[in-house]
């Protein structure tokens, strides 16, 4: 054993002093190469880009999650992570090149001073917030600022014709990871985490102790669409649901210098029905909690394959204040699964799989998807479980893909929806709150009556929306040229081959009918009413109450959601899997 040791430090040992010996030659070569583009190139040199696209070019050559981050973007690159941001503290949208306050943070400097959501922001400070130069970035750079600075925003509210002049004094405005938790039924509470950030791990403890108070014994945690964040808030927020010294996961690099991870006895919920909401959006450090809830038979883990990632990144600042995530370690789950996606055949295949896993069918039927039994691992109770490219969920739950309507995107990605909602708000919110005070009234009760729906279409074709299908030839058959172009070079060498082909006719009005087709499909005429009706009580909830109570709304007909709240009340499947609870 301690010669096998010994022969181990030693291995390192020499690859570590060849790495540095490689690394002190290459080093004075690129800097010999810059001090003689400086003294003799030419012509100037902008050496900020040629640095910068030398760097981006090198990381390429590393891993698919080793970034370059300039000194203008890490502020707002890190906001998520951070958690806070300064700024006024409202939600908004643009809406008819006008800034509407969608939503106003509790405790935040424009609440304090009396904003509301319907608010119109038509001017801030001197300069005019009503055009067609309004964009994100124009609100963003003009209503945040440095915390203790003052901003003066116009208001036009409601169908008054003056304007309300509020100062504003900036401040710190937290950016919360958990914007949605409530009680689904009378045991189950349910939580969504959006990413993991600083403050990730005490909105999880905070959520969860509200939901207690109410009732809570069960919880489903949605990690859907969570790309991940830091590896710590990961590691605090897996210890919420394990018992005392055990490992949650464990990082590695041939440097020997990774690091192992275990739960304490502190968690709040390492009793208690636990489901995992995961899918292909899902990745990282939300690869770190569902792999240890499933290694330890701790939760059902349910949805589709995660993403794959499952590589490290530390932050490293540059001189000049730019950042670099460099990858410095592999992660494990407690199992041992390495669940990294293999990166061999360059950036564009990595990063297309999530679309070769719908064209294979995977997103469909769990049967397509194939593991090989070299990553076969097992739990701490023998159940079998797959490393090598995501977390494999306990159950399958098939993507809805008539779930969306290109019209119904129209109606949100135009405004209607939320406009029309905000005119509706403008003369029954106090109507509504007096027929409907409380989230579940509002959920269960209240409905988007015919005439209301129609009025909203009437808004909507005003606006220039229509619930047809333009047929767009041009656009299809550049399109068509495009798709064909090495197929049509092989076919046809002259004009008059062209011409008198009657296969080129039919290529053409193949590919228009199925691209013609294929618009109807996502347009769902046959769903569209619905998905907009639920959009629009979605909208009023968010005025009258607040988003994260007004998310509800489409968790109704949300099939994952659904089938998690059966599946948490279901004896047998919590037996059949001999998950703790």
């Amino acid at each position: 054993m301690k010669v096998k040791l010994f022969l181990l430090c030693l291995l390192i040992s020499i690859t570590t002093f060849a790495q540095n010996t490689t690394y002190s030659v290459h080093s004075q070569k690129m800097q010999q190469l810059l001090k003689h583009i400086n003294d003799q190139y030419l012509d100037t040199v902008n050496f900020d880009m040629l640095v910068e696209k030398g760097i981006l070019e090198m990381l390429k050559e590393l891993d698919p999650h080793s970034a370059y981050i300039t000194k203008k973007d890490v502020q707002q690159a890190n906001e998520p992570l951070i958690g806070s941001f300064d700024g006024i503290g409202v939600t908004f949208q643009i809406i008819r090149d006008t800034i509407n306050v969608m939503e106003v943070i509790i405790g935040g400097p424009s609440e304090k001073v009396g904003l509301r959501a319907g608010d119109k922001i038509v001017k801030v400070d001197t300069a005019s917030a009503v055009g067609k130069h309004l964009n994100n970035k124009w609100v963003q750079d003009h209503l945040r600022g440095k915390k203790g600075t003052k901003v003066t925003v116009f208001v036009k509210r409601g169908r008054s014709p003056e304007l309300l002049e509020f100062s504003i004094i900036r401040d710190k405005i937290p950016m919360h990871s958990i914007n949605v938790y409530f009680m689904a039924d009378k045991n189950t509470g349910y939580i969504r985490l959006e990413r993991f950030a600083q403050t990730s791990p005490q909105e999880l403890r905070d959520a969860m102790t509200r939901l207690k108070a109410r009732g809570m014994k069960n919880l489903i945690l949605d990690l859907r669409g969570n790309g991940g964040g830091y590896l710590q808030a990961a590691f605090e927020i897996a210890d919420e649901f394990l018992g005392p010294d055990k490992m949650i996961v464990y990082t590695d690099n041939f440097r020997k210098t990774g690091e192992s991870f275990k739960s304490t006895n502190r968690g709040d919920f390492q009793k208690g029905r636990l489901v995992i909401l995961v899918d292909e959006g899902s990745a990282s450090a939300s690869e770190i909690v569902s792999g240890a809830v499933q290694d330890w038979d701790r939760g059902i883990i349910m949805g589709r394959r995660t993403f794959g990632k499952g590589l490290v990144q530390k932050p490293i600042y540059l001189s000049d204040g730019a950042q670099i995530r460099l990858t410095i370690s592999k992660y494990y789950t407690p199992s041992g699964r390495y669940i990294q996606r293999p990166y061999d055949d360059g950036l564009d295949s990595y990063f297309d799989d999530l679309r070769s896993r719908s064209r294979h069918g995977e997103l469909l039927t769990a049967d397509s998807i194939k593991f090989p039994d070299s990553l076969k691992y097992q739990t701490a109770k023998g159940r079998t479980v797959y490393g090598g490219g995501g977390i494999m969920p306990d159950i399958f739950i098939p993507i809805d893909t008539s779930r969306y309507s290109s019209l119904w995107a129209e109606m949100y990605r135009k405004g209607i929806i939320s406009s029309f909602a905000l005119d509706y708000m403008e003369n029954n919110k106090e109507q509504l709150l007096s027929k409907y005070p409380t989230m579940e009234d509002f959920k269960n009760n209240f409905e988007v009556s015919e005439q209301r729906f129609q009025a909203l279409m009437d808004f909507g074709r005003k606006e220039g929306v229509t619930d047809t299908i333009p047929f767009q030839f041009s656009k299809r058959a550049e399109q068509f040229v495009k798709n064909k172009a090495a197929e049509l070079d092989s076919l046809y060498r002259s004009l008059e081959e062209l011409q008198n082909s009657t296969h080129f006719k039919e290529m053409l009005t193949e590919f228009v009918t199925q691209s013609f087709n294929e618009s109807m499909r996502l347009r769902n005429l046959n769903r569209a009413d619905d998905f907009i009706k639920d959009g629009l009580k979605f909208e009023i909830a968010r005025n009258m109450f607040n988003y994260g109570e007004a998310y509800q709304i489409f968790l109704m007909t949300d099939e994952g959601f659904l089938k998690a709240l059966e599946v948490i009340n279901n004896d047998k499947i919590f037996k059949k899997f001999g998950i703790e609870h």
